[in-house]
């Protein structure tokens, strides 16, 4: 029994399609095929924030909620990014003094700048129970915000995350 060239073809089209081989056309996240996908940019300026939030591709959209009692927006954008942007003077020598004087953690700085600390937290008892953190301010006009990990969720992250987290917030353009 002979089959027709076009049905064949045809099927080979929908195998290809099932087994995620054939593509045709542009894929949802606006990529094209083969290219890695984008990081999503989200506008903070409802918030009245001067700032876009930028969360990894692989990320799920972000859950932005504004806590009136401590004056935050929490960000949370699946299990390995979360943070917290609050409007305050920048004051890391007051930090890196706070880390020192814990009682409970043994805290090392592991990246420093002027605008950015990022540091281990570990248990003595236990090296297990190590997580990292990261502080950064940011400086919009006459309006100075910090950014930092949330850790009230009790979430630990590693270096790679409070890193892709640290550069995840900046000034909205024209702001």
């Amino acid at each position: 029994m002979r089959f027709p060239l076009h049905l064949l073809a045809t099927a080979g089209v929908l195998l290809g399609v099932a087994c995620g081989t054939a593509s045709t056309g542009p894929s949802t996240d606006g990529t094209a095929p083969g290219e890695p996908a984008r990081a999503t940019l989200t506008d903070l300026s409802a918030h009245h924030l001067p700032l876009l939030l930028e969360t990894p591709a692989d990320a799920p959209a972000p859950d932005i909620v504004w806590k009136d009692e401590f004056g935050k927006l929490m960000v949370r954008a699946g299990d390995h990014f979360a943070l917290e942007i609050f409007e305050a003077p920048s004051d890391l020598n007051r930090l890196k003094a706070d880390l020192d004087r814990d009682l409970l953690r043994k805290n090392t700085i592991v990246e420093e700048a002027p605008d950015l600390l990022i540091y281990r937290s570990e248990f003595p008892d236990d090296s297990t129970l190590l997580s990292f953190h990261f502080n950064r301010s940011v400086t919009v006009g006459d309006r100075t915000f910090q950014i930092q990990d949330a850790q009230d969720d009790g979430m630990a992250f590693s270096l790679e995350e409070v890193r892709t987290m640290a550069v995840a917030v900046r000034p909205r353009p024209g702001a």
